[in-house]
Parts: structure tokens; C-alpha cells; sequence
């Protein structure tokens, strides 16, 4: 059998169990992990929330200038689009 013949050598090492024993600070060192500051213009900081339509239902939140910068800073950074959803808040 093949997982057999490896099976000498396999495991040499007894795993490390690492426990998180703050949470808190563990979470914040995730957060900083990727820190990346950027500078928005005055304009897309005046353009951020959509402006209401008038209309009933549910309000928009962000306008399409915003969504088209995190779309951005995803393809640029490489980033998931949950990390890039708080950078104008």
C-alpha cells in the first residue's frame, strides 16, 4: 500500500497545540494584520451615502461612487470584499 511507505517518516514531530488565551488582543492583531491607509478626496467623501430617492422601501446606504471604490481597492489589493466594506465609515 502507499501510505505505507512513507509511513516511517511521517510525524516526526509531535504537533503544537497553540491555545488564544486573549481574544480580544488576538482579534486586533488580525484586524492590523493587513493595515493599509488610504486618502480619499473630498469628493468621494461628500459622495459617499446615497441620497434618498423618495420613494418606499429600503434606503440605500452607499452610493454608487462608494461601491465602485471598493470594487477598486478589492481588485487592486486583492482583497475580499468583506474587508474593504468599512474603509469609508
Amino acid at each position: 500500500m502507499p501510505f505505507k511507505f512513507n509511513a516511517a517518516r511521517r510525524d516526526k514531530f509531535a504537533k503544537v497545540k497553540y491555545r488564544v488565551t486573549n481574544w480580544a488582543e488576538y482579534n486586533e492583531a488580525l484586524r492590523q494584520r493587513g493595515d493599509v491607509t488610504v486618502w480619499f478626496s473630498e469628493d468621494a467623501v461628500h459622495g459617499w451615502c446615497a441620497e434618498r430617492s423618495g420613494k418606499r422601501g429600503a434606503q440605500q446606504r452607499y452610493s454608487d461612487l462608494a461601491i465602485e471604490i471598493c470594487l477598486t481597492l478589492r481588485a487592486v489589493f486583492g482583497l475580499p470584499l468583506r474587508q474593504t466594506q468599512g474603509s469609508g465609515q
